[in-house]
C-alpha cells in the first residue's frame, strides 16, 4: 500500500533526475554542438547491448587478468608547426560525441557481458607535459602502459609532450575493445577535420553521421543462430589441426606476457619482385608474404601440418563506412607443408587456403574454438592460433593543418601471440621482416634463426620460386623444438631445475623423482618475497613441455647438505600432500567445475579437457572467489587447470591471508560488538587510512574494496566485502548490515555511476551516521578568494564537482528520517599520504605537469602573482590521516551540513621548490603573466568545523609527507 511517505520521495527522487536533466541540457547548450553531433546524440540508442564477439574476446583477456597493455593501442606523431591544445582537446571532445563506441562502458550480469553507452562529456581532457625529446619515448611508453578502467567507459586518453614551442608529441592511447586498424584511419581523418574546423572557425567540412558500433553488434548477435551450418564445416575443416611447436626457452621469468622483437633488412627492390612473383601465381603480396612465414614456420618445428592465424575484417559494403570500433576477426589458415614442395607449390596451397578462411571471415573465431573445444590446444593447453602473420604498411600518422607529421612508435609490453612474421613496407627505401615473439614461449635464438629464415625465403622466392624449400638458399640450421621423454634427468639437470634456477628471484633449485609418484621439484629464493611455489609452478608449466612439469615447487630456506657439504636428499621435505578431496576449498573447487562443464572432475583431470575455455574461467574464478573470500582470476585458472592444482593455489592463499593475520585478533563479529563501519573504497588512497584510523579506535569495520585488491586488508576488527560502485545489489546489502557508513569511494570520471550508487546506499541507509568524502570542486569557481564552508556553487563547475555536489544533496535531504542518524558531507582538496594511490595523482594527476617538470629539471613556468587581480595562486592540501581523523571525527559528531578537511595551502612557487629539493633537481621557475589552466587555483578554504581533528600530528607536515611519498616511488615510476 503506497503511504505518504512513499509518495514524497517518490516526488523528491522525480525532482532530483529533472534537476539532472535539466543541468545536461545546460550543458548541452553551452557547448553548442552542430547539426552532425546533434543527429548522433539523437540517433544513439540507450541501454545495455551484448557484446560482439571481438569485444567479448578484449572483455575476456581483461577479467582473465595478466594481459598487461598487450590491448592497448597508442597512436602517436610528432607534430611541428603550429600546435594548440586546447582546440585539439576541443576536437576531441566533439569526435568522442560522434562515434559511441568511445564512450561506452562494459560490465556483466549474470556472467553476460554487456556494452552501454555514456553520455557525450562535456569536455575531453588533453593533458600538456614539457619535456625534452630524448625523454619522450619513456614517457610515451609509461602512458602508454597506464591501465583502463573499462567498467567506467574510459576507451581513449591523451597527451602531448610539448618540446618547443613548435614542435609537441600528441599521443592519443586507445583500448582496443573500442578500436581496430581500420578505426585509426577514420579517427586520424576526423579529428584533424575537427581540429582545422575549429582553428579557422568555419565548421569546415561536414561529417556524414556514422553508423554506430552498437547497432553492428546488435547485428551480429542476431545473426549468429542463422551461422550454425557454416560453423559445423568450418570447424570440421580445421578438427584436427593442433598448435605449431615451438622451440621452447630456458625458463620463463614473468608472469606477464612481454614482447621481443627481431628483424632483418630486405633489398628495397624485393618488395616489386615479390608482387611480380604473386601476379604470375595470380596470388596477392600478403599471400607471397604468408607463403614465406609458413616456409619459416615449417623450418622451425618440422611440422607438415601448420595453422596461422591472420587478420580478417568485418567491414563490408557502405553501410560500415566511417565505422569506428573492433571489427577485426582472426581467421585460421591451415596449410599442408609435406613432401618438400617447392615455393610456388606452397604459394598455391597458401592461396586456397587463404581464400578458403575469408569464405568464413564472417565466422567469429572464437564459436570456432568453442566448437572445437580441447581439440584446439595442445597438450600443455596452448592455444591453436599461436602464431600469426601480416603485411604493414605506411603507418598511420594524425596530419593538422600547417604542420608536418612524423610517426612515432610506442612499443606496448605484451605479445599478443607466441610468434608474429611481418613484412613491413612501411619506409619504401628500407624493407624488413621482423618477428615479434613472447621470450616466455620461444627462444631467443629460435627467434632470431626464423627471422634470418623468413628474409631469405622471401628473396629466394623471387630468383628460384621453383626450387624445392629444402633447397632454398641462406636458410640455416633448423632449431627443433624442445621434447623430453623417460630420460628426463632428475637432480640439478633436470629441465624444470635449469627453468627454477634462471629465475632473477630463486636461488638455487632441484628435481627429485620419488619412489611412487612424479617428480618434485625444490626452490630456494633470494629473499622471503619472491614468487609462491604455485607461482613458479605456473612459470613451469607455461614454459616447459607436459612430462617436464613437476608435480609441485616446494620453497625451501637452503638445500640440506651432509656434514660434507654435498646434498642431503635424505633431509628434503616430502611432497606435499594432495589437497582431500573433503576439505571445504577442494568440494568447492569440484563444484565450480561440475556446475560450468556439466561433469564432475577427477582431481587431475584437465581444465581444457573438459571443455573449459576463457569464459569459464572467467566464471569458475568470481564463482571461487566470491564463495571462498580468496583471491582468483581466470588466468589463475587456466594456469592452475586442474582441480587439484587449482584446490593447492587457493589453500596456498588461505594460508597466506592467516598469515597476514597472525599479528591480530580475529575480526569481531557484529553480534559481539555493535557500531559495525562501512568502509567504501576501503583500499584507495583516502579509505586505507580511514580503515586505519578506525581500527586504532576499535570500531569494527566492513570494509567494501573491489574483488582483486579485497585480500589486501588484514587488519583487526575488519571484515572485508568484494564489490564496487557498480555492484548496486552489494551496496545495498553492505550498507543494511552497517550502524555507520563512510563513504569514501568514488569514480572520477562516470558521474552517473556515482549517482546511483549513492541513490542506492541511501535507500538502503537506515540508521547511524553516514559520512560522505566529497571534494573541494563542489564549490566550482568561487568570486572570492577566500571559500567559507557551505558557500554557494560559482560556475563554472566541473562534472565531477556536480556529482559530489548532487550526491551530498542526496544524503543530507534523506539525514534524521525514518530513523536515519546525522550526515556530514567532508570536502577534501588534494590528498597527500603515503599510498600508491596518492603517489599516482601526484604525478599525474591535478599537479601532474608542475610534478613531471620538476622530476625531470626542468623550467616551471608559474604564474605571477597578482596576475589577473588575484594576490595568491596555489593549491590546498590535506594529510591523508589527518582527513581520515576528521571524517571519523563526524562518526560521533555529524557536522548535518557541509565541512571543509584542509591541512593547509601552499604556493605554486613553494611546491615546486619543494619538489625540486626532494627530487634533486634543479629546475629553475619563471613567472609569467600567463595563468595555465592547471594551475589557475587561488582559493584559500575555511575548516574551522573541523580544525581539532585536522590539528597536525607530528611527522603530518607538507614536507614530511611530499618526502614520504617521493622516497616510496623508484625507477621510472619517479
Amino acid at each position: 500500500m503506497s503511504t505518504d511517505a512513499d509518495s514524497t520521495a517518490r516526488a523528491e527522487q522525480q525532482r532530483l533526475q529533472q534537476e539532472l536533466l535539466r543541468r545536461a541540457r545546460t550543458t548541452a547548450a553551452r557547448r553548442a554542438p552542430d547539426t552532425s553531433e546533434r543527429a548522433v546524440r539523437d540517433a544513439a540508442q540507450s541501454g545495455r547491448v551484448p557484446l560482439s564477439r571481438a569485444q567479448r574476446r578484449m572483455w575476456l583477456m581483461e577479467r582473465l587478468g595478466g594481459a598487461g597493455d598487450s590491448y592497448h593501442v597508442p597512436f602517436a606523431t610528432r607534430v611541428r608547426g603550429p600546435f594548440d591544445a586546447a582546440t585539439l582537446a576541443t576536437a576531441l571532445t566533439s569526435l568522442v560525441a560522434r562515434h559511441t563506441i568511445l564512450r561506452t562502458c562494459y560490465g556483466d550480469q549474470d556472467g553476460e557481458a554487456f556494452q552501454e553507452v555514456l553520455p557525450a562529456p562535456p569536455t575531453v581532457a588533453v593533458p600538456v607535459v614539457d619535456t625534452a625529446p630524448a625523454n619522450a619515448p619513456a614517457l610515451l611508453r609509461e602512458e602508454a602502459a597506464r591501465p583502463f578502467n573499462l567498467a567506467a567507459g574510459e576507451a581513449v586518453r591523451a597527451r602531448v609532450l610539448r618540446h618547443g614551442p613548435q614542435d609537441h608529441t600528441v599521443l592519443l592511447t586507445f583500448h582496443h575493445i573500442a578500436v581496430d586498424g581500420g578505426s585509426l584511419e577514420t579517427l586520424a581523418d576526423e579529428l584533424a577535420a575537427l581540429y582545422t574546423a575549429a582553428v579557422d572557425g568555419s565548421g569546415g567540412r561536414v561529417l556524414a553521421v556514422p553508423p554506430q558500433y552498437a547497432d553492428y553488434a546488435r547485428r551480429e548477435h542476431d545473426e549468429i543462430a542463422r551461422l550454425q551450418p557454416e560453423l559445423d564445416r568450418w570447424s570440421g575443416l580445421l578438427a584436427d589441426a593442433t598448435p605449431p611447436r615451438l622451440p621452447l626457452p630456458a625458463a620463463s621469468r614473468s608472469t606477464h606476457p612481454s614482447a621481443a622483437v627481431h628483424t632483418a633488412p630486405l633489398p628495397p627492390a624485393l618488395p616489386h619482385g615479390l608482387r611480380a612473383l604473386g601476379a604470375e601465381q595470380r596470388a596477392t603480396l600478403f599471400a607471397v608474404s604468408l607463403t614465406a612465414a609458413f616456409a619459416a614456420l615449417h623450418r622451425l618445428t618440422g611440422d607438415d601440418d601448420l595453422v596461422i592465424g591472420v587478420a580478417g575484417t568485418h567491414r563490408s559494403g557502405t553501410a560500415m563506412r566511417g565505422l569506428v570500433g573492433l571489427c577485426v576477426n582472426t581467421l585460421p589458415v591451415r596449410v599442408d607443408a609435406s613432401n618438400d614442395p617447392s615455393f610456388t607449390e606452397l604459394l598455391h596451397r597458401v592461396r586456397d587456403a587463404l581464400l578458403e578462411a575469408q569464405r568464413h571471415r564472417h565466422l567469429p573465431f572464437d564459436l570456432v574454438l568453442e566448437r572445437l573445444g580441447a581439440t584446439a590446444r595442445g597438450t600443455d593447453g596452448t592455444a591453436l592460433i599461436r602464431v600469426t602473420s601480416d603485411v604493414l604498411g605506411e603507418p598511420t600518422v594524425l596530419r593538422l593543418p600547417g604542420t608536418s607529421a612524423e610517426y612515432v612508435d610506442v612499443p606496448t609490453g605484451g605479445a599478443k601471440f607466441a610468434l608474429s612474421y611481418g613484412l613491413d613496407l612501411g619506409d619504401a627505401e628500407h624493407p624488413t621482416v621482423l618477428v615479434q615473439f613472447d621470450p616466455s614461449a620461444l627462444d631467443d635464438a629460435a627467434a632470431q634463426a626464423t627471422v634470418r629464415d623468413y628474409a631469405a625465403v622471401l628473396e629466394a622466392a623471387v630468383t628460384g620460386p621453383e626450387l624445392a624449400l629444402s633447397k632454398l638458399p641462406g636458410l640455416g640450421t633448423p632449431p627443433r623444438p624442445s621434447a623430453t621423454g623417460d630420460s628426463t634427468p632428475d637432480g640439478a639437470d633436470h629441465p624444470a631445475a635449469h627453468a627454477l634456477r634462471a629465475h632473477p628471484q630463486v636461488a638455487d633449485a632441484l628435481v627429485v623423482r620419488p619412489v611412487q609418484g612424479p617428480p618434485v621439484a625444490y626452490a630456494v629464493l633470494n629473499d622471503s618475497a619472491g614468487p609462491s611455489g604455485n607461482e613458479l609452478l605456473g612459470l613451469l608449466r607455461r614454459s616447459l613441455a607436459p612430462e617436464s612439469v613437476p608435480a609441485a615447487v616446494t620453497l625451501l630456506d637452503a638445500l640440506p647438505e651432509t656434514a660434507a657439504g654435498t646434498l642431503d636428499t635424505a633431509g628434503l621435505p616430502g611432497p606435499p600432500a594432495p589437497s582431500g578431496p573433503s576439505s571445504p576449498r577442494a568440494g568447492a573447487v569440484t563444484e565450480g567445475f561440475a556446475s560450468l562443464l556439466g561433469l564432475t572432475p577427477s582431481p587431475d583431470d584437465d581444465f581444457f579437457a573438459l571443455g573449459g575455455h576463457s569464459l569459464v574461467a572467467v566464471q569458475l574464478a568470481e564463482r571461487l572467489r566470491t564463495g571462498l573470500g580468496l583471491p582468483l582470476t581466470g588466468l589463475d585458472v587456466l594456469q592452475a587447470r586442474t582441480p587439484r592444482a587449482l584446490t593447492a593455489l587457493l589453500d596456498e592463499r588461505a594460508a597466506q591471508q592467516a598469515t597476514a593475520r597472525t599479528t591480530s585478533k580475529p575480526a569481531r563479529s557484529r553480534t559481539v560488538r555493535p557500531g559495525t563501519v562501512l568502509v567504501t573504497g576501503a583500499t584507495g588512497g583516502v579509505g586505507a587510512f580511514i580503515v586505519r584510523e578506525l581500527a586504532a579506535q576499535g570500531r569494527p569495520v566492513l570494509a567494501l574494496a573491489r574483488p582483486e585488491s579485497a585480500h589486501l586488508i588484514a587488519t583487526e576488527g575488519v571484515d572485508v566485502v568484494a564489490g564496487d560502485l557498480t555492484d548496486l545489489a552489494g551496496l545495498r546489502d553492505a550498507v543494511r548490515d552497517a550502524d555507520a557508513v563512510i563513504h569514501a569511494a568514488c569514480t572520477f570520471t562516470r558521474p552517473e555511476v556515482d549517482l546511483a550508487a549513492m541513490e542506492t546506499m541511501v535507500d538502503a541507509w537506515s540508521r547511524g551516521p553516514f559520512v560522505f568524502v566529497s571534494s573541494v570542486d563542489a564549490y566550482g569557481h568561487p568570486h572570492a578568494d577566500q571559500v567559507l564552508e557551505e558557500s554557494p556553487p560559482c560556475e563554472p563547475v566541473s562534472p565531477y564537482g556536480m556529482a559530489k555536489m548532487d550526491c551530498e544533496a542526496m544524503v543530507l535531504r534523506a539525514a534524521g528520517t525514518d530513523g536515519r542518524g546525522g550526515a556530514s558531507a567532508v570536502r577534501s582538496p588534494i590528498v597527500w599520504g603515503a599510498h600508491e594511490r596518492l603517489r599516482e595523482q601526484l604525478r599525474w594527476g591535478a599537479l601532474g605537469t608542475l610534478y613531471q617538470a620538476a622530476r625531470r629539471g626542468e623550467p616551471i613556468e608559474l604564474p605571477r602573482p597578482g596576475t589577473g587581480g588575484h594576490p595568491w595562486y596555489g593549491a590546498a592540501w590535506v594529510h591523508a590521516a589527518a582527513l581520515a581523523r576528521a571524517v571519523t571525527e563526524c562518526l560521533d559528531r555529524p557536522v548535518h551540513g557541509v565541512a571543509n578537511a584542509v591541512s593547509g595551502h601552499v604556493s605554486w612557487h613553494d611546491l615546486a621548490h619543494d619538489l625540486t629539493e626532494l627530487l634533486g633537481t634543479r629546475g629553475e621557475v619563471h613567472e609569467t603573466d600567463a595563468v595555465p589552466r592547471d594551475l589557475d587555483h587561488r582559493w584559500h578554504y575555511d575548516s574551522h568545523r573541523l580544525a581539532r581533528p585536522l590539528r597536525a600530528k607530528p611527522g603530518e607536515d607538507r614536507r614530511t609527507v611530499l618526502a614520504e611519498m617521493i622516497d616510496g616511488m623508484t625507477g621510472d615510476n619517479a
